[in-house]
């Protein structure tokens, strides 16, 4: 008797390893690679990003306006703090923003670019074969009709290529077939969108990098220079240097305003005198609209005013003449102007004086209070209140060139010495002798500088970016398959269509309207090609 071991049980095979910390985190890279390059990460981010630009067009900026920001953090001192915190005064240059900015960047770069590459591939290769059962297609139709195959295809051809169709003849199975495909446009204004909106982006961010503006009253017969030093306000972007920017003085010869009847500003314009420092200046004329423009600059009128010249005549018979200082519109409707006048260094005297006025171009004194009527300067007054003391200008606070500081008034520092309205002529002596005389009034433009170097690549990438849109819009991708088989005891030829549209609407009409001319040629072809054909004589 024999005994038989019982089979041992196979092996269990080894675990597989599991992939090495490299592998693992390729892969995860992938993943996240895969995800912040789709087209719908893209949306998300443009989204983003539109959305990160509300704080800034709703809170002031400090690239705009520090006073704004400063009279923000007056009126709410809890609030301001945790707002600053969070970068919401300075939203364009915030780490927050510059990283979604970025991540758009990338995102549309890496979306974009693999598109382009595959839809260069897809311009170099031919329509594909027709497929085996083309009635199935939502847009088909068998015809028979009385000529050969290849006649009938010849005349299928020669009607899509006058469609603009790429067509491409093969050899199937069942017979001759033909493919043709038109709409590659479509892909490529898709394209041209998407690598336009990325154009646009790096444009506005060149445009904020290496761009600058500033803001200055000019009144006649004075200028400036292009320096932030002369500005009234600037701004500038982080990558620009005082020394990078262009050398030119303007000067503005004369301004004027036409208004309608009704008193409402009708045109402004400027003439300025423009050049290099050392050189003669060119003369120009300039408009709201119409702004001065040379190469990456503009120069703009944003605005008119009054600047009220003033003489003052000191004890010792010391004259100061030509006194010009511009005053800032109150009222928009009558000019109205408020301003102030400083002269911190009078020989021989140890008080500063200043002058603090209200010009009124058409004055009117209505219960003894001066008001104007009209923005025309048909009969200017000033009223003034001249102060003596100490005007603050060396204690280091910053104050405005347009109006006193009140601290000064309150701590008595600052005194009144005499007040009065003025017409053009008069004059108002203080009691220490001191006379001041209202001397006339000339005007003011109130002038940008703007330098972006991205203004015309941002014009560009608009008007491709437009253009993109448009082909998205308008254009459709469209295929169409023949097959010719001989008829057999029906004889002729049956010829099978077939039509598919990506894009643009319904297709229906288009593929009817199609097959009705194939018919038209079809039918006018068979007796060309009958009458061509030799006559057989009859068989015995």
């Amino acid at each position: 008797m024999t005994t038989t071991a019982p089979p041992r049980a196979a092996a269990a095979p080894p675990p597989p390893r599991p992939p090495s910390a490299g592998r693992r985190l390729g892969g995860l890279l992938l993943r996240w690679w895969r995800r912040l390059t789709a087209m719908r990460t893209a949306i998300v981010l443009l989204f983003l990003l539109a959305l990160a630009a509300v704080p800034g067009s709703l809170l002031p900026q400090r690239s705009l306006s520090q006073n704004n920001v400063n009279q923000y953090f007056t009126d709410h001192p809890d609030l301001a703090p945790v707002l600053d915190r969070l970068y919401l005064f300075d939203v364009f240059s915030s780490p927050w923003f510059a990283a979604v900015y970025l991540l758009l960047f990338v995102s549309l770069i890496g979306c974009v670019v693999p598109r382009a590459a595959e839809h260069a591939r897809a311009l170099r290769t031919p329509p594909p074969p027709a497929p085996r059962n083309m009635l199935r297609l939502p847009d088909s139709a068998e015809l028979t009709v009385p000529v050969p195959p290849a006649a009938a295809l010849d005349v299928v051809e020669e009607e899509l290529r006058v469609r603009r169709f790429r067509v491409v003849r093969r050899d199937g199975g069942r017979g001759p077939e033909l493919s043709a495909e038109k709409g590659y446009l479509k892909e490529t204004g898709n394209l041209v969108f998407h690598l336009s909106l990325l154009a646009l982006l790096l444009g506005l961010a060149g445009g904020k990098l290496w761009g600058y503006e500033g803001s200055i009253l000019v009144t006649e017969g004075q200028g400036f220079c292009n320096s932030f030093q002369q500005y009234d306000t600037y701004s500038a972007g982080p990558l620009v240097d005082s020394g990078d920017l262009s050398p030119l003085c303007v000067d503005l010869e004369q301004f004027t305003a036409e208004y309608e009847e009704n008193l409402t500003a009708a045109s402004f314009t400027a003439d300025i005198r423009y050049g290099a420092p050392s050189a003669e200046g060119r003369p120009t004329t300039i408009g709201v609209n119409d702004p001065l423009r040379l190469d990456g600059d503009r120069v703009y009128v944003t605005g008119h005013g009054f600047s009220p010249t003033f003489t003052v005549t000191v004890p010792d018979g010391t004259t100061f003449s030509d006194l010009t200082v511009p005053f800032l519109p109150s009222d928009p409707q009558t000019l109205a102007s408020q301003g102030a006048l400083k002269l911190p260094d009078i020989p021989g005297q140890d008080e500063q004086l200043a002058i603090e006025g209200f010009l009124a171009p058409t004055g009117l004194l209505q219960g003894g209070v001066l008001t104007s009527v009209d923005p025309r300067p048909l009969a200017p007054q000033v009223a003034v209140v001249a102060y003596q003391g100490y005007l603050g200008l060396d204690s280091g606070l910053p104050q405005s060139v347009y109006s006193l500081d009140g601290s000064q008034i309150e701590r008595g520092r600052l005194s009144e010495v005499g007040s009065a309205n003025l017409s053009v002529g008069e004059s108002l002596e203080l009691p220490d002798g001191t006379r001041i005389t209202f001397s006339g009034v000339k005007e003011f433009a109130a002038l940008q500088y703007s330098h972006d170097p991205g203004q015309l690549w941002v014009l560009a990438a608009a008007i491709a970016l437009l253009a993109g849109l448009l082909g998205m819009l308008l254009l459709r991708r469209e295929r169409v398959f023949a097959r010719a088989e001989p008829g057999g005891e029906r004889g002729g030829t049956v010829l099978t269509l077939a039509s598919l549209t990506r894009g643009g609407g319904e297709s229906g009409g288009r593929s009817t309207a199609l097959l009705d001319d194939l018919q038209g040629a079809l039918t006018t072809a068979a007796p060309a090609r009958t009458a061509s054909e030799p006559e057989v004589p009859p068989r015995d």
